[in-house]
C-alpha cells in the first residue's frame, strides 16, 4: 500500500471518529424533545438528501446486490442505532460504551471466517492493550459494575450489527463510487427505519425541529455525522481495509470525554489520560499487522 494512500485513509478514519465521538452531544440536546427513532430517522433523511444533491444520479443494482444494501441499510444504519440507544434505557451508558469498544474484534473475526482479512496476532495485542484503555477512559476515575442482561445484550446487538457492516460494505461497496454506496445504505436505513418511528407512536415534534438549536443539530449529525462520515469511512475501508479502520473506533470513548469536557464541563480524570494513551498505543500496536505481513512476503 502506497504510503499516501495510508495516510489518506488514517485522515478519513481519524476525523470520522472525531465527529462520530462529539455526535453525543448534538444527540443529548436533541432528546430533550425528540424521540432517538426520531432523531435516527431526521438524521439518515438529511444524509441522503444531502447526497443526492451531491451525486445526482441514479444506482444500478442487481437484485443480490439491492439484497445486501438492505442488509447494510439494516445493520449499519437503523437495527445498529436502535439497539445501542435503546441499550442506553435499561443499562448504564459505561457499559454501553464498553461493549460497543470491543466491535473491531468483532469485525476482525467476521472479516477472518468471511475470507475477506486474515486475523493476525498483533490485531489481538491491540485490541488488548485498546479496550483496556476504552475502560479506563470509559470509567473515568469512578469504577461501577453493574450488569443489565437486557440492555448488555442490546449493547452487544449493536457491536455485532457493526462487524456484519462492516464485512458487507467491503463487498457490497466494492467496484461502486463511495458516494452512491452510501446514499443506498441510507436509503434502506431510512426505510427500515419508519417501523421503529411508527413503533414508538410519539407525535413528531414540528415546532421544535424549527428552532436554530435543533436545527443546527440535526444538520451536524445528519449532514456531517452520517452523510460524509459514511463517505469517508467507506473510502477508508477501501483505502486501510475493514479491520484497521474499524480500530480508530477505540478512540471514540476518549473522542467522547473530551467533547464533554469541552462543551458540558464534565471532568477527566488521570486515570482517563491513561486509558487515552493505552488506546493510542493499542491501535498503532494493531495497524502493523498488515504492513509486516506485506513486507514478510
Amino acid at each position: 500500500m502506497k504510503n499516501r494512500e495510508r495516510l489518506t485513509g488514517n485522515l478519513f478514519a481519524i476525523f470520522t471518529i472525531i465527529v462520530w465521538g462529539s455526535t453525543f452531544i448534538s444527540s443529548k440536546k436533541l432528546l430533550v424533545s425528540f424521540t432517538p427513532a426520531q432523531i435516527m430517522l431526521t438524521r439518515f433523511l438529511l444524509a441522503y438528501f444531502s447526497l443526492w444533491l451531491l451525486r445526482p444520479r441514479r444506482l444500478s443494482l442487481t437484485r443480490r446486490q439491492e439484497a445486501a444494501f438492505l442488509l447494510l441499510g439494516l445493520t449499519g444504519c437503523s437495527v445498529y442505532f436502535y439497539t445501542e440507544n435503546t441499550a442506553l434505557t435499561y443499562t448504564l451508558a459505561s457499559n454501553v460504551s464498553i461493549i460497543v469498544a470491543a466491535a473491531p474484534i468483532f469485525t476482525a473475526i467476521a472479516a477472518h471466517f468471511a475470507g475477506e482479512e486474515r486475523f493476525r496476532r498483533s490485531t489481538l495485542w491491540g485490541f488488548l492493550v485498546a479496550f483496556t484503555g476504552v475502560v479506563l477512559v470509559v470509567c473515568n476515575g469512578t469504577f461501577v459494575l453493574k450488569l443489565n442482561p437486557r440492555g448488555d445484550l442490546l449493547a452487544l446487538c449493536a457491536a455485532l450489527c457493526w462487524a456484519v457492516y462492516s464485512v458487507l460494505l467491503r463487498r457490497a461497496g466494492q467496484g461502486l463510487d463511495p458516494v452512491l454506496a452510501t446514499r443506498r445504505t441510507l436509503f434502506w436505513g431510512i426505510v427500515t427505519a419508519l417501523p421503529l418511528v411508527v413503533l414508538e407512536g410519539a407525535p413528531f415534534p414540528a415546532a421544535a425541529l424549527l428552532t436554530p438549536a435543533a436545527a443546527g443539530n440535526f444538520l451536524f449529525l445528519g449532514l456531517i455525522g452520517s452523510g460524509l462520515c459514511y463517505v469517508l469511512w467507506n473510502n477508508a475501508f477501501r483505502l486501510l481495509g475493514v479491520v484497521a479502520t474499524n480500530n480508530f473506533i477505540y478512540l471514540n470513548p476518549f473522542i467522547t470525554i473530551v467533547t464533554a469536557r469541552i462543551f458540558l464541563q464534565e471532568p477527566i480524570s488521570p486515570l482517563a489520560l491513561l486509558g487515552a494513551a493505552l488506546i493510542t498505543a493499542g491501535v498503532v500496536a494493531a495497524q502493523r499487522g498488515p504492513k509486516e505481513a506485506k513486507t514478510a512476503s
